[in-house]
């Protein structure tokens, strides 16, 4: 069993990995590929991550990609493979708000700055639970059907114990998500005074 969910680990880190490759290599060209396209990419480059390839190297690369980042939750994972499909709908900014705030609350308390431990928390905590629940309605009464199933999935994965973590937050939070949403509000804030400025611009009397 131990090892099905090795395997299955590998797996989730070749896609995530080979996700993160094709995202990279759309921004250095500047377009984005036909899904088609990104499918046959994805195959490609997941299987490179998954077999070991020699070369001196005894594991595959997801494992030594694994060792160095750990597990990514399961809402970085979804989020990250939904950029697959080929329609897709860009995170509400409300979401990335919510994150970033989260986590600068969360990360200072649960690496011992305070007497609150909200990592505890995650252990089966059944007011957590619901707080998490609440969210998720909150993101399908926003109309953010994606964020209710992402949600829905990472606390089914935690359920049937998908990660070796057993503690809810680390399916649901990890620091490359709060980076992302930190980052994504930065430079929405850094894009609004953009266009302010150049909108002032352009109607300065004169």
């Amino acid at each position: 069993m131990n090892n099905l969910m090795q395997t299955f680990a590998l797996i989730e880190m070749s896609i995530t990995s080979s996700l993160i490759l094709i995202w990279g290599i759309q921004k250095l060209s500047g377009q984005e590929f036909p899904f088609g396209a990104k499918a046959i990419l994805l195959l490609i480059l997941a299987n490179l991550f998954f077999w070991p390839l020699g070369m001196s190297m005894e594991l595959p690369l997801a494992a030594y990609v694994r060792g160095v980042v750990g597990d990514l939750s399961i809402v970085s994972t979804l989020l990250l493979w939904s950029t697959l499909l080929p329609v897709k709908k860009g995170t509400p900014m409300a979401f990335k708000f919510s994150v970033a705030i989260i986590a600068l609350g969360f990360y200072p308390f649960a690496l011992g700055l305070g007497m609150i431990d909200p990592y505890v928390w995650g252990y089966g905590s059944i007011a957590f639970f619901i707080v998490v629940l609440v969210f998720a309605v909150i993101c399908g009464l926003a109309h953010w059907t994606k964020g209710v199933w992402i949600i829905g999935l990472a606390i089914i994965a935690w359920g049937v114990h998908w990660h070796e973590s057993p503690n809810l937050w680390d399916y649901l939070l990890d620091p490359f998500l709060a980076i992302w949403a930190i980052f994504g509000l930065l430079s929405a804030v850094m894009h609004k005074r953009r266009e302010k400025a150049r909108s002032g611009y352009l109607f300065r009397p004169g």
